[in-house]
C-alpha cells in the first residue's frame, strides 16, 4: 500500500516536471514573439556574432533595420550585407559605410568597416538591390540567447532535458498504476489465506 510520503513525493515529482515542461514551453513562445514582433513594424533582425563592432553594437546584440534606397546610403550608415565571393567572408556582415565612390560604368561603390577595426574592409563592392537595410537600432545581450541556440547541445540540454524528466515521471507513474492492483489483489489472498477458521459442533 502506497504510503503518504511516497504519496506526496510523487505528487511533488509531478510538479516538477510540469513546472519544468510549461516553463520552457513558455521561454520558446516569448523568444519567437519578440523575434517575429519587430516584423510586423517593418524591421528586420541581425545577431551581432562578432566584435568588430564593439563599442556600437557589441557582440550579442540584436540591431533592427529598416530599407532605404540605396542612392540614399551615406558614409556613416551601418549596413547588413553579403561581402563579395572574392573576400572569402560566407556570411552577413553588420559594417558601417567608411567610403563611397562613383563604380566603373555607373553606380557606386562601398567600402565597409567595423567600428572596433583598425582599418576598412579589403574589399570594395556595389550593392545591386534597390534596397539596403540600414541599422537603425540595437538592443545589447539579447542576441546571446539566439547564439545559444545555434549551438547544438545547448538545444538539446533546454528542450531535450525536460522532454526526458516528464517522459520519465509519465513511465514512473505508469508502471506504479500498474503495480497498484497487483499489490492490492495480493493481499485480499494474503487477508483469506489468514482467515481464522471456526469449528462446527454436531
Amino acid at each position: 500500500m502506497e504510503t503518504t510520503t511516497e504519496s506526496v513525493r510523487r505528487a511533488g515529482a509531478r510538479r516538477v516536471g510540469r513546472w519544468a515542461g510549461n516553463t520552457v514551453l513558455v521561454a520558446v513562445m516569448l523568444l519567437a514573439a519578440l523575434w517575429l514582433a519587430p516584423s510586423l513594424m517593418g524591421y528586420s533582425r541581425y545577431v551581432i556574432t562578432g566584435p568588430s563592432m564593439t563599442g556600437s553594437y557589441d557582440k550579442g546584440s540584436v540591431v533592427f533595420s529598416t530599407l532605404v534606397d540605396v542612392d540614399d546610403l551615406a558614409v556613416g550608415d551601418t549596413i547588413t550585407y553579403l561581402p563579395p565571393a572574392s573576400s572569402g567572408v560566407p556570411n552577413l556582415v553588420t559594417h558601417r559605410i567608411f567610403d563611397i565612390e562613383p563604380a566603373q560604368g555607373g553606380g557606386r561603390l562601398f567600402t565597409t568597416k567595423g567600428d572596433a577595426n583598425p582599418t576598412p574592409d579589403p574589399w570594395h563592392f556595389e550593392l545591386v538591390d534597390s534596397e539596403q537595410p540600414v541599422v537603425q537600432h540595437g538592443v545589447p545581450h539579447v542576441g546571446w540567447v539566439f547564439i545559444a541556440l545555434a549551438d547544438r547541445e545547448v538545444r538539446i540540454a533546454l528542450i531535450g532535458v525536460p522532454a526526458a524528466v516528464i517522459a520519465l515521471l509519465s513511465l514512473r507513474d505508469l508502471a506504479a498504476a500498474v503495480r497498484r492492483p497487483s499489490r492490492a489483489a495480493a493481499a485480499g489472498a494474503a487477508t483469506v489465506a489468514a482467515a481464522p477458521t471456526i469449528p462446527s459442533h454436531v
